[in-house]
This record gives structure tokens, C-alpha cells and sequence, in this order.
């Protein structure tokens, strides 16, 4: 794989800005939701998804590198040990990308491109790895980091009668088989 040559962009002649200018095309080309970030440089994206509706990816252009960061899920709150070994098998498995915590515990995909190789290609290819890091593994996710809270909801929707359409999903680990 050779690294892209260096575009220049005619407004200021940077490759930052030619990279901005080449992101903000494929987004448009695409159809992808997006928006400019609270940073010079950032560009926020919206990747739909099905397991997880969607996964907000925030793009930081910069001189030499581009950071991609998407928020993944919250810091779980049960079984933490089997919930962040599974990120870290996970991991191995991933390309330019990373599952990583902040210091709440809360899970991100991270990685960084150099800015020279933000072109359609290379875009599709990490997008489509981050949504599918972060669509594919949400519901085992969940399951793993919540499954006491999803209990005590089912029960308690079951018991007022309440729509479970959006449990559906873990019925067959909720479902104890008493409001058949």
C-alpha cells in the first residue's frame, strides 16, 4: 500500500485542508449525517446502525494524523472482568481501531489515520469498521455489562403490563416464562 500524495488545497495550501475538503465530500458522496465539532478540525458523524441505532464517530483532522473516536457503550455495570476481557479478544481482531476506556469506565473505538490517507477508500473502510465494532458486539455487550438492569426493566414492564418490543432482542435471557 503506497501513502497518498500530499494535496494541496487552493485555500490555504495545507493537506489539513485538503483532507477536510476530501472528508466532507465523501460524507456529502455518502449520504452520511454530519456536523463541524466544537474543535477546528473536527467533523462529527453519524453512523446508523441496527443493534445500536447509531454510533457518533468524531473526526480530528489535524496537520499530520486524523484521530477517529466513537462512543461505544457506558461503563457496565456488572461483571466488569468478563465484560472488558471480551473488548480486549475483540481487539485483536480489529484493523486501525481500538476499544479503549475513559476514565469513567465508558467504552470508545479509537484510532488514528495519517491525514494524508483520508480519501473515499480509506474512509469506507474505517467507518465500516467502527460501525461494525460497535453495531456487532452492542447487544453481547449489553448482555454482559447490564444484564441485572435489563432483568429488573423486563419484570417491571412485564408486571404493568408494558411493551417489552425494545428487549426483544434478550427475551431468551429474561424471559423466565411466567407472563406467557
Amino acid at each position: 500500500m503506497s501513502a497518498a500524495p500530499q494535496e494541496v488545497d487552493e485555500a490555504d495550501g495545507s493537506p489539513r485542508a485538503a483532507a477536510e475538503a476530501r472528508l466532507t465530500a465523501y460524507l456529502d458522496s455518502v449520504g452520511l449525517e454530519w456536523e463541524l465539532g466544537g474543535r477546528a478540525g473536527e467533523y462529527v458523524v453519524t453512523l446508523p446502525g441496527e443493534k445500536k441505532l447509531k454510533t457518533v464517530v468524531s473526526v480530528l483532522v489535524r496537520d499530520r494524523t486524523t484521530s477517529i473516536s466513537a462512543f461505544v457503550i457506558r461503563n457496565p455495570d456488572e461483571n466488569h472482568e468478563v465484560f472488558y476481557r471480551t473488548l480486549l479478544r475483540k481487539n485483536l481482531r480489529l484493523q486501525g481501531v481500538a476499544y479503549a476506556i475513559d476514565t469513567d469506565g465508558d467504552v470508545y473505538l479509537r484510532g488514528e489515520i495519517p491525514t494524508v490517507a483520508v480519501e473515499a477508500d480509506h474512509l469506507d473502510q474505517v467507518f465500516g469498521i467502527v460501525l461494525s465494532a460497535s453495531d456487532d458486539a452492542f447487544n453481547e455487550l449489553l448482555a454482559l455489562g447490564f444484564l441485572g438492569s435489563m432483568r429488573k426493566e423486563w419484570a417491571w414492564r412485564v408486571s404493568r403490563g408494558e411493551s417489552t418490543r425494545n428487549l426483544d432482542a434478550f427475551r431468551h435471557l429474561l424471559d423466565d416464562g411466567s407472563d406467557a
